[in-house]
């Protein structure tokens, strides 16, 4: 089965949020980060914003942020909200698509291999969060050019949080 880059995007910006939970992010720093398109990013954080997963902050100091809780969602959920197609085959299309019926389909057992298939797929997605995939933080970050600031006091005592 293969996701298309509208999943994908929609997975990154959440980890990327994830990963730098201080402060706002904008679409730009994202775009930068990943190398990919920031009119693809816009598209995808607007749908993120309605789906209520990411909070988007308007005006001269705006940027992006997490909700609460959607560390929580699973990467299942969020595959299903943002695939639009999960017809493996032309079997699985509607009726009211000729182009794609199948002559032997009333007796055809490859239907069901292939359903089982795609929801075995989506249980395995749904055994993984958001907030999973985002650690460790400090790795990811630093992998994305996100600089994770260290509180002043631990500083002061000569720990920086780093081995």
């Amino acid at each position: 089965m293969r996701l298309t880059d509208y999943t994908d995007y929609s997975l990154r910006v959440m980890l990327y949020l994830a990963v730098r939970p201080e402060g706002l992010s904008t679409i730009q720093e994202i775009s930068d980060a990943y190398g990919i398109s920031k009119n693809h990013l816009m598209k995808v954080v607007q749908r993120l914003g309605e789906l209520g997963w990411v909070e988007t902050v308007r005006g001269r100091n705006g940027g992006l942020r997490l909700e609460a809780r959607t560390p929580l969602l699973t990467v299942g959920e969020v595959v299903r909200k943002t695939e639009n197609d999960f017809s493996i085959v032309g079997c699985f299309a509607n009726a009211s698509e000729p182009h794609r019926h199948c002559v032997i389909q009333s007796h055809c057992r490859l239907r069901g291999v292939f359903a089982k298939a795609r929801d075995a797929f989506l249980e395995e997605l749904d055994q993984h969060t958001v907030g999973d995939l985002a650690s460790p933080a400090g790795e990811l970050a630093g992998l994305l050019g996100i600089v994770r600031f260290t509180p002043a006091a631990n500083i002061v005592n000569g720990i920086t949080g780093h081995s």
